[in-house]
């Protein structure tokens, strides 16, 4: 009789914890219906996947979430929205993004950018805009003799700045009296960058020069040597780039060997 009552006693408790053990998986129920917390997990994991801390708050807030989303998501089901023809082309076009995006993913893990790759992106570019800077000012004009009545009022004693703000059809630098601040003459149509390296600071064009966009009097300002940040200030940003270019070249490549007849318009 005793082992009898010992061994009801066990089975009395073993169905007692099976429902606590089957709820302890369970945020909530909505309806009836289990909220499990494998749902909160996933939210979690793709909230903190940039690195943000798991915190008593962010976890009050994601079971918020997934409730809410529950009671969402039993209405929509009751509403039959899952059979629309609507709602079944957005979750394939939702497929097919979450699987491109996770396949650059997937490349960027395997090809990373490297240290060494960052310094020789970084001393390319200081090679190239090594040298003299220089800051200009000038008015853009349309027509020659334009150019030459602004050139002649300068000389006369008018204030290039002056004439600059009310003639020049550069948007970016009338406003500023024609400043177009210090930058590499490389960064220049050809014959607006010699025409500045010609120049002696204070000095003024003679003749208008043209250009694709018109005729430019040109003043040089000033001219000082070209400085650049550290290399470690810069290295995420000049990686982040690298990046962008070794992605698109993957892109690309996939794009140029795959077997189609699809002629792409660009």
């Amino acid at each position: 009789m005793k082992k009898f009552v010992h061994a009801a006693a066990v089975a009395a408790l073993t169905a007692a914890l099976v429902p606590v053990s089957a709820s302890a998986q369970n945020i909530a129920t909505v309806n009836g219906k289990p909220v499990p917390k494998t749902n909160a997990d996933l939210l979690i994991r793709q909230v903190t996947a940039n690195g943000q801390p798991v915190t008593p708050e962010l976890e009050a807030q994601v079971k918020d979430e997934v409730v809410l989303r529950a009671i969402f998501i039993q209405e929509a089901e009751k509403r039959a929205i899952p059979a629309t023809a609507q709602y079944k082309d957005q979750m394939e076009l939702a497929r097919q993004s979450i699987l491109i995006r996770a396949l650059f993913e997937d490349f960027k893990k395997k090809n990373p950018v490297t240290d060494a790759e960052a310094q020789a992106e970084y001393d390319k570019y200081k090679a190239a805009n090594a040298g003299l800077e220089y800051r200009a000012r000038h008015i853009l004009v349309e027509k020659e003799e334009d150019a030459k009545a602004l050139i002649s009022q300068i000389k006369g004693g008018a204030k290039f700045e002056d004439l600059a703000t009310k003639n020049s059809k550069d948007p970016g630098s009338a406003a500023n009296g024609g400043d177009l601040d210090f930058a590499n003459p490389n960064g220049y149509v050809p014959e607006f960058a010699q025409a500045i390296k010609l120049l002696k600071k204070g000095e003024m064009t003679d003749t208008p020069v043209k250009t694709q966009f018109g005729f430019h009097v040109i003043r040089l300002e000033d001219t000082r040597e070209a400085t650049f940040p550290a290399f470690d200030d810069v290295k995420a940003q000049v990686k982040q780039r690298l990046e962008q270019a070794k992605t698109a070249a993957f892109q690309n490549e996939l794009k140029t060997k795959a077997k189609t007849d699809y002629k792409f318009s660009k």
